[in-house]
């Protein structure tokens, strides 16, 4: 058992070493995410299974706060309305649970902040294709797999794996950086 959880760890730690990689690709998130808000518009979070987790997360982290005691920046987070998600997809298909709430709320102007491990799931690419007809930004956080929806985004962040529990432990952390520049770039020095 030691043995395989050294491994484990190891190949976490090889992992975040190769996410550098996306260095520029966060930096350009973030940007955008600053400048947004700077807009006094919103960041639109989604995602599936734990990546629903992640998108809840993220919101709250801007929100509440991440390290510093501030206003609230705006955030919110697709996944958390069960009687919209349970309603759209009963009336309209899973895959519409997001871009129906989209074009309810979005806004020109916003940034919708994706995430789907496998860049397949057709309730993310659906909602990304509704935030480009009401040109609201795109931020797509995948693994390591190129698909047709990375053209469509402005920013592609891949985290450099295919397996999903990596894949997740990456994305938690792209989020907590992006999150904590942001709030850094607002709040830091005051």
């Amino acid at each position: 058992m030691k043995k395989k959880i050294k491994e484990y760890i190891k190949t976490v730690s090889n992992n975040f070493k190769l996410l550098e990689g996306q260095t520029e690709q966060i930096e350009k998130a973030t940007q955008l995410i600053v400048s947004t808000l700077e807009n006094k518009n919103k960041v639109i979070f989604c995602g599936n299974g734990g990546s629903a987790s992640d998108s809840q997360h993220l919101s709250a982290e801007l929100m509440g706060r991440y390290k510093i005691d501030r206003k609230p920046l705006a955030a919110i987070s697709l996944t958390v309305d069960t009687s919209a998600i349970t309603a759209i997809g009963n009336d309209y298909g899973f895959n519409e649970i997001f871009s129906r709430q989209l074009e309810g709320i979005g806004e020109k102007g916003d940034i919708l902040y994706a995430t789907t491990t496998s860049g397949k799931s057709q309730n993310i690419i659906k909602a990304i294709e509704k935030a480009k007809d009401l040109k609201i930004t795109t931020i797509l956080v995948t693994g390591q797999n190129i698909t047709k929806i990375n053209k469509e985004v402005d920013v592609a962040i891949h985290v450099p794996s295919d397996q999903t529990n990596f894949i997740q432990e990456m994305h938690i952390a792209v989020g907590q950086i992006i999150c904590g520049l942001v709030e850094e770039h607002f709040y830091g020095g005051k």
